[in-house]
């Protein structure tokens, strides 16, 4: 008899969404779906407001994440006001924001290996729910509860020098900055207290990688082989082929590590990006038009970074870099969980770049802010911690917002999710009649490896319902789970 499991909500993750598996009457899994049942609105929700508001109004999209989008909006509005398409603003202004945005990825990576992640790991997909998570990592390795909460309060504390405040900053602005870093803060970020220092932050960084490390070794068929398959992967590179998570040029790569965009101004995304409807989901389905809705899909992040870019302009995270590419021969790694090895390397880039930009003189001097002849539209394209981000806003004569179009690096990620789903539905349900909790949280792994942002809203934090119902198709109920 067929069967249907829902699993409502999705937990660890940022936002609700909700998974459907169906089972057919030999027992094998006939569809998975990864539904986003939220509704964003922002695209409208702008419409009419004076452009320079934005960066300060699409950030109240997400709680963890609101530089990323303060920082991409920033770059559009850029566009606009004539200050150029991220390396045009003055010295200040562009390293002022890219500290902004290293202290952001390194507080969110953090959070989310410490806090989302490392509960899976420590103690097993099938564990007991009741140890599974960050209360039984705080009693059980104190010591790495603390150093996550301490990386991320330092990350914070980056954004609010820079932004101003921890959350919803509004430290960007069309054309630059509104500030410069103080003696005071320099100071504290390099010679405060331990552990609040940034060589401590490296430290640890690396700390944190030879754990993964280490996992992986002692778990290798399991971290090679859950929900791993081949896909495109996209993101931002420099124009020298450099790592680049603030600025650069759109390219893609095939599962082979075939170019298959070929570093492309971000301006003209429309002319490469299309996006697909579905009625099952709020969020659509980005694919690159020249191989159309089928196979065009690919994906974003920080293993999607590590596939397509050629070296990493920081001398810690290179050597972790070319060992990361060594282990697949130089190919394109497409294993979804290394995810968060690929995601700790960029922990640590991100923490030698905060302590080579907190050393530049031009931080505490100079120019804030640069502007040049208006244009009516504008593009602002950045690595967010998930993934490629855009935003897209044109004004009219009165100085209003008319049009706004953003795809969340979860967007792009959505058709990956989705297969992901159905990988692990199978490896772990397939024949199965009685619904385990173990069963339901590998599926709930699958998605979390990809960090998404389903409604790109907080990180959910705390317990959260979930439910699956396994039915028959006269709608019988055989078994169900609650939590």
């Amino acid at each position: 008899m067929s069967k249907k499991i829902t699993i409502e909500p999705v937990t660890r993750v940022e936002g609700h969404g909700k998974v459907t598996i169906h089972i057919d009457d030999e027992g094998n899994i006939s569809q998975s779906r990864l539904h986003i049942v939220e509704f964003r609105g922002f695209e409208r929700f702008v419409q009419g407001r004076p452009y320079w508001e934005a960066p300060v109004l699409v950030q109240r999209l997400c709680g963890i994440c609101p530089v990323s989008h303060h920082l991409a909006a920033a770059k559009a509005l850029d566009v606009i006001v004539g200050a150029g398409t991220g390396d045009g603003l003055t010295p200040t202004g562009e390293k002022m924001r890219r500290l902004m945005h290293y202290g952001q990825m390194f507080q969110s990576h953090v959070l989310h290996f410490f806090h989302l992640v490392s509960p899976d790991l420590l103690f097993g997909i099938d564990s007991d729910p009741a140890i599974r998570n960050i209360i039984g990592v705080a009693k059980k390795f104190p010591d790495l509860a603390v150093q996550g909460v301490m990386m991320r309060k330092f990350g914070q504390e980056i954004i609010k020098a820079t932004a101003g405040k921890k959350i919803h900053g509004t430290g960007a602005i069309p054309g630059g900055i509104n500030k410069h870093l103080t003696q005071e803060e320099k100071d504290s970020f390099l010679n405060g207290p331990d552990p609040l220092n940034i060589d401590k932050m490296i430290s640890w960084s690396q700390d944190a990688l030879a754990f993964l490390k280490g996992y992986q070794k002692e778990n290798k068929d399991f971290i090679d082989n859950f929900a791993a398959f081949p896909s495109s992967h996209l993101s931002l590179v420099r124009k020298d082929g450099a790592l680049d998570l603030y600025h650069g040029v759109l390219r893609a790569v095939d599962s082979d590590g075939k170019k298959i965009l070929h570093d492309v101004d971000y301006q003209d995304y429309l002319e490469y990006i299309g996006e697909e409807v579905r009625n099952w989901s709020y969020m659509k389905f980005p694919y690159l038009t020249e191989f159309g809705k089928e196979k065009g899909w690919y994906r974003v992040g920080p293993l999607a970074r590590l596939n397509t870019c050629d070296f990493i302009p920081s001398p810690l995270a290179q050597k972790e870099f070319e060992e990361f590419k060594a282990y697949t021969n130089g190919k394109p790694n497409n294993m979804t969980m290394h995810y968060h090895w690929a995601r700790l390397i960029e922990v640590l880039h991100s923490a030698e770049m905060m302590k080579d930009l907190i050393n530049d003189p031009d931080l505490m001097k100079g120019e804030l802010v640069t502007k040049g002849e208006k244009r009516s539209e504008g593009v602002g394209v950045i690595e967010a911690p998930r993934g490629t981000l855009f935003h897209h806003y044109g004004i009219n004569e009165h100085d209003q917002l008319t049009m706004a179009n953003l795809i969340v690096s979860t967007t792009s990620n959505n058709e990956p999710m989705n297969i992901a789903v159905n990988h692990t539905a199978k490896q772990y349900m397939q024949g199965q009649q009685i619904i385990t909790e173990g069963m339901m949280n590998a599926v709930e792994v699958a998605i979390r490896a990809y960090d998404p942002c389903l409604s790109c809203a907080t990180h959910a934090m705390g317990r959260m319902p979930l439910e699956i119902v396994l039915v028959d198709n006269n709608n019988n109920i055989i078994d169900k789970k609650r939590r």
